[in-house]
């Protein structure tokens, strides 16, 4: 047990440092460091095609969007059948499902709170919608 410990200790100790770093090299990359000249941004904005057509969303992140919605609407319980349905239905969607119940649980708690939404959890996308509710509270 100690030893377990102890090596996963150590891993930690290695891997993290490297991911804070790169994440920081990404934060300070993505940061407009200078002003752009409003001339330069308006000749960029007018040389590009006006009529790209709009990307389409994935569908998991259309269902995202649905059950977000009917979260809002009714309850979490409703939002969860639906995505619960909506997995045996297509079951390309399985992959999805634990990240769709963590955003579901998130929602959950911004609306009724924590100790609320806890009362709505089951057994979908092997508990992610508790975790969710746990993680956010």
């Amino acid at each position: 047990m100690t030893h377990t410990a102890r090596r996963i200790g150590r891993s930690l100790a290695l891997v993290l440092p490297v991911v804070m770093v790169l994440s920081g090299t990404l934060a300070v990359t993505s940061v407009q460091w200078a002003e752009s000249d409003t001339d330069s941004q308006l000749l960029a904005a007018s040389s590009e095609t006006v009529s790209k057509p709009a990307k389409p969303h994935a569908p998991q992140d259309v269902l995202r969007e649905k059950l977000l919605v009917e979260l809002q609407e009714k309850d979490p319980g409703t939002a969860l059948t639906g995505l619960q349905r909506a997995v045996e239905q297509r079951p390309s969607l399985a992959r999805h499902c634990m990240s769709i119940a963590k955003a579901l649980g998130k929602a959950a708690v911004e609306q009724y709170g924590p100790t609320r939404a806890h009362r709505f959890s089951r057994p979908v996308c092997d508990t992610s919608f508790a975790s969710g509710v746990a993680r956010f509270s």
